[in-house]
């Protein structure tokens, strides 16, 4: 998978605003992965939320969203006190999956510590079983891509 952050069109609000703390930390001083992972975690439900994916919405429906795939980049490493954004945007979108990136920026010099291309699919809670995206996320997802052919992904 290499879908990589391209910033496109409006300037991007940040899915996801914190800072590094000590127990973040492993033994060579600097963030863990498992940490890098927690962040993007939650910056994605974050990202869901502006796509109208919030959580009363998937839990009124009885849906949720599956993680497919997942790529991760270690371009800096961050310390207890940095402060970071990130940033997130759709890549591709299809009927029934999406995939996304995610971009971690250290906060005080603007540099890319990492980055996160995931592929997940909208899921039925009851059949385990892929299911069509709301039509409102589609447009919301083609609206930030720029909804160009290229950008629709078969699912």
């Amino acid at each position: 998978m290499a879908d990589s952050f391209i910033p496109a069109g409006p300037e991007l609000e940040p899915s996801y605003v914190g800072i590094v703390y000590p127990w973040h930390c492993d033994h060579m001083g600097h963030m863990n992965v498992m940490w890098y992972v927690s962040k993007f975690d939650e910056a994605t439900w974050t990202f869901f939320h502006t796509l109208g994916l919030a959580p009363s919405k998937l839990r009124e429906r009885e849906c949720g969203m599956a993680a497919l795939e997942q790529h991760l980049t270690y371009a800096n490493e961050l310390h207890a006190g940095d402060c970071l954004k990130i940033f997130s945007r759709p890549t591709k979108v299809g009927t029934k999956s999406i995939h996304f990136s995610h971009q971690m920026v250290r906060t005080e010099d603007g540099v890319v510590a990492s980055t996160c291309s995931l592929i997940a699919v909208h899921t039925d809670l009851q059949t385990r079983k892929s299911i069509a995206l709301p039509e409102n996320v589609v447009a919301s997802a083609k609206e930030l891509i720029g909804s160009t052919a290229k950008d629709t992904c078969k699912d």
